[in-house]
Order: structure tokens, then C-alpha cells, then sequence
């Protein structure tokens, strides 16, 4: 051989899209998928949320219908958010039997059963007046512990309406030992925990806010949140003491912008990782689609087959009823 000509040719397994395929190390397959849900009580028509095209905040027959149509799909679960009709300093909602989360989960297990995993937001920011994902003291902070009887009250109720995997995302401290204590003294033992372990007070956010209707009065979540530029091993932390308080699954929030944590945390446990691509990185594709400058489809499949390959297991994405079709 002439040694001007490369002794190693990689190309040779690129030739084609059935080569490609073939040698493919990242694969997505529906059942990884997780469809983010907003119902909203006291409306008659869906309501588009202006700053996340194609998403809507659903009716209760509304989200039944497309609840329907992501299990035909083949989509693993959903994720379900409410905005209830009525705000407190409580968000009495939470927990209220006949509340809009819960009814809209009596619902959903109705009619689908098993298809799909049932899985419920368990915080309080979509259901108090101020925006905050807890009870605040006289002074306007944040009260740990006494927003934890809050969240195990709620994670309670859900479960009752049909939950089948409570997801506590306030990041406050001891939330998943207060919601596993109370699943398991009321009868709940079997549902699981998926701790949004690690959630970052990130600006990617914002339309999520518009669509759950939860943006904060006054301030802002960084008191509660991860600090992006948070100490080394911060994250590491928070999934290990998760961990230890019962959790069975652990999330790191966002995604793109911390795949770097999403490969720590998946060589650092040995239970399901999941990664939220959340609602700002949904916003920026399909902003730069709608202008025509990027491939929409294209992006979408390697945003999520970069999350997969950092690591996740599970990943909650605005276009999972999409995606699944296409995969399948």
C-alpha cells in the first residue's frame, strides 16, 4: 500500500443509510419519550400558548384526545401540569380532590389504563397567587419545611386520582423523604418517585411560564434552584441525597444546556436517568424553523439523540407524539 493513502478509513461505514443504521451506537425508541401536558380548568377550547407553537393548554376532552392519540403513538408516559380557575397563597389546588390536576387524572386513567405511565408534576407554583413553588414566611422567602406537608399532601392526592410516578420538581430540600414517607403511610408504596434531582434556575424556562401560568410576582427561584455556575459536584450531591431518601428515579433539568451534568449523573447511579427538554429549547427550534433557518426535523432528532447519547433514559420533550410517530 502506498503509504501516502490513509491506512484507516472510517468513511466506510457511512456509505450509506442502511450502513448507518446498521452501526448506530445512540438509538430513540418511543416508550423513552415523556409528553409534557398543560389542562386548564374554566375553558372551553384549547388555548395556544403563544410563545410554544403547537402547544396548547387543553380542556379536559382536549387532553384526553391527545393523551389518546401520544399512547397510539407509542409514547412511554406523560407528565401532566394544571392552571387552575383559582389562585392562593396556598395553592390550595394542589391538593384538592376535586381539583383540576386530579379530575383530569381520573380521566386519563379511565380511559388508558396501563398504555402509557401517568406521571404528575408535584409542586405548588402553578396553584399559588405569588408564583413560588412553596409557602412563604412573613418576609416573603421561601419555607422549606413547611412547604414539604404541602407537597406530600399533594403527591397524596394525585396518586389517589391515578398517578403512577410523582415527579416533586420545587427543589426544595428533603422533598422526596417527605412525599415517600407519606406515599408509603398512605397505601402508596408501589408508586414510584422521579426527583427532578437536579433542576438548574435556568432562563430556558420562560414559555414554560406562559403556559402553566407560574411566572413569580416578585423575585425569582435561584434561592431554591441550582445556580448554573453552582459549585463542582453540586448536582452530584443533590441526586445522592435523592437517593438516599427514596427516590427511584432522578432528573436533571434542563438538557441541552447540561448534557455535561446528564454524563455525570448517569455514570454515577445505577437507577433510570431522565433529562427535561424543556420548553425554551422547544421555543428556540421552532422559532428558527418557522424563519427558515434550520432544518425543523432534523434538529429535533439530533437534539434528542444528543440528550440520549449523554445519557438519559427517559426524556420529557414537547414533540414526543411526533417524534414517536416518525420512529415508528
Amino acid at each position: 500500500m502506498n503509504a501516502q493513502y490513509p491506512v484507516a478509513r472510517p468513511r466506510r461505514l457511512r456509505r450509506t443509510a442502511a450502513m448507518r443504521r446498521m452501526v448506530a451506537g445512540t438509538r430513540l425508541h418511543p416508550a423513552e419519550l415523556v409528553l409534557p401536558m398543560f389542562v386548564k380548568e374554566g375553558i372551553a377550547e384549547p388555548q395556544p400558548v403563544g410563545s410554544m407553537p403547537g402547544v396548547v393548554q387543553h380542556t379536559r376532552e382536549s387532553l384526553r384526545k391527545a393523551a389518546h392519540e401520544a399512547a397510539e403513538a407509542g409514547v412511554g408516559g406523560l407528565i401532566l401540569f394544571g392552571i387552575p380557575a383559582h389562585k392562593d397563597a396556598r395553592g390550595s389546588g394542589a391538593d384538592d380532590p376535586d381539583g383540576i390536576v386530579q379530575v383530569a387524572l381520573r380521566d386519563l386513567a379511565s380511559d388508558l389504563g396501563d398504555a402509557l405511565v401517568l406521571m404528575t408534576d408535584t409542586c405548588l407554583d402553578e396553584f399559588t397567587d405569588h408564583g413560588h413553588c412553596g409557602l412563604l414566611t412573613p418576609d416573603g422567602e421561601v419555607d422549606n419545611d413547611a412547604t414539604l406537608e404541602r407537597y406530600a399532601s399533594a403527591a397524596l392526592a394525585q396518586a389517589a386520582a391515578g398517578s403512577r410516578m410523582i415527579a416533586p420538581s420545587g427543589m426544595m430540600d428533603g422533598q422526596v423523604g417527605a412525599i415517600r414517607a407519606a406515599l408509603d403511610a398512605g397505601g402508596f408504596a408501589e408508586i414510584p418517585i422521579l426527583a427532578y434531582a437536579a433542576k438548574y434556575a435556568s432562563g430556558f424556562y420562560g414559555p414554560f411560564r406562559d403556559a402553566a401560568e407560574c411566572a413569580p410576582q416578585f423575585g425569582d427561584r435561584s434561592a431554591y434552584q441550582q445556580d448554573p455556575a453552582g459549585p463542582i459536584g453540586e448536582a452530584l450531591r443533590e441526586v445522592r441525597l435523592d437517593l438516599a431518601e427514596g427516590a427511584d428515579a432522578v432528573m436533571v433539568k434542563p438538557a441541552l444546556a447540561y448534557l455535561d451534568i446528564l454524563r455525570q449523573v448517569r455514570d454515577t447511579v445505577e437507577v433510570p436517568v431522565a433529562a427535561y427538554q424543556v420548553s425554551g429549547e422547544y421555543a428556540m427550534v421552532e422559532a428558527a424553523a418557522a424563519n427558515g433557518w434550520i432544518d425543523r426535523e432534523r434538529v429535533i432528532m439530533e437534539s434528542l439523540v444528543a440528550i440520549r447519547r449523554a445519557g438519559a433514559d427517559m426524556i420529557l420533550t414537547y414533540w414526543a407524539t411526533e417524534v414517536a410517530r416518525g420512529l415508528s
